[in-house]
């Protein structure tokens, strides 16, 4: 597969999955609710399953510096490929962030990622939640660059239901480009670096918890 084929995927699916989901949350902001928390949880599981089916066999469909750096660790991902997968990623999320704020200027966080609780419980929240999602994702994944026939249903589901129960305490981000994007042009940055670290340790230790599970069958390298 061309690199810069897999590149391009993973600019659009990552810029549709945050467009998305955090123009769904700016909706809901400026309608005062017009979409309801149940609505913007659903458009996240839906657009996150879209992109899956779309992109999945093209570039592995990660959309997440997180899941790209839990490949990586998992050795189904080159590392000296992850840079630049990060990168797309963070940047396509913050041009996803700029069309956003064009389209509803009204809205004043743009679907930012900002805890209602204290740091400390959102980061142990954020960090359980993209465990979960990561499990999920290694485990319905044939590889790094291909999904098995029930992945994007799963993945969008558990994206789905932790949105439900957790999209109001931390805007259960899971993923640091989703929430470097609205947060660099919002300027609501003070609580990034949670969002940051709590993903990327919670894919490390989904994938040392694959390992105690199935010994190295989660882990053989696919590159």
């Amino acid at each position: 597969m061309d690199i810069k084929k897999q590149w391009i995927a993973e600019f659009i699916g990552t810029f549709s999955m945050v467009f998305c989901g955090t123009a769904a949350m700016a909706v809901n902001e400026v309608t005062q609710g017009g979409i309801g928390h149940t609505g913007v949880a659903i458009t996240w599981g839906l657009i996150v399953m879209a992109m899956i089916y779309a992109f999945g066999d093209i570039s592995g469909a990660h959309f997440n510096p997180a899941v790209t750096i839990g490949f990586a660790f998992a050795k189904k991902f080159p590392w000296k490929r992850v840079p630049a997968y990060v990168l797309i990623q963070i940047l396509a999320a913050i041009a996803a962030s700029y069309l956003v704020a064009y389209l509803f200027p009204a809205s004043d966080t743009l679907g930012a990622t900002i805890p209602t609780v204290d740091y400390t419980r959102a980061f142990v929240l954020e960090f359980f939640l993209t465990f979960l999602l990561m499990v999920t994702i290694i485990n319905v994944s044939t590889g790094s660059k291909e999904i098995g026939p029930i992945a994007g249903i799963a993945i969008g589901s558990v994206i789905l239901l932790e949105a439900m129960f957790a999209g109001p305490i931390t805007n259960a981000s899971m993923n640091p480009a989703r929430s470097i994007g609205p947060a660099l042009v919002s300027g609501y940055k003070d609580p990034l670096w949670l969002y940051i670290i709590a993903p990327i340790l919670g894919v490390l230790l989904a994938v040392i918890s694959c390992k105690w599970v199935k010994n190295d069958a989660c882990c053989n390298k696919d590159c």
